[in-house]
């Protein structure tokens, strides 16, 4: 079954820990919970989202740098 991550926050959302760096994850790759996904900026603060469940990364379904809804989906885990 698979389980949607949701974001905490309203603000923009980064795949990479900075611009020069690697994804936290691909999708395909498999996870374990606690794992980063990513990050949400809100007035110059980075929130982590992470994994609730171990799976694999079925799906993203927002790209790097973008604008977010608390609540909306980000990715699914199956």
């Amino acid at each position: 079954m698979a389980d949607k991550v949701l974001s905490p926050l309203p603000g923009i959302f980064y795949r990479k820990p900075s611009p020069d760096k690697d994804v936290y994850v691909n999708e395909g790759d498999s996870v374990k919970e606690g794992d980063i996904l990513g990050l949400v900026e809100v007035m110059k603060n980075f929130y982590e989202v992470k994994a609730e469940k171990d799976g694999v990364i079925e799906k993203f379904h927002v790209e790097n740098e973008s604008e977010i809804e608390a609540g909306q989906e980000i990715a699914t885990i199956s």
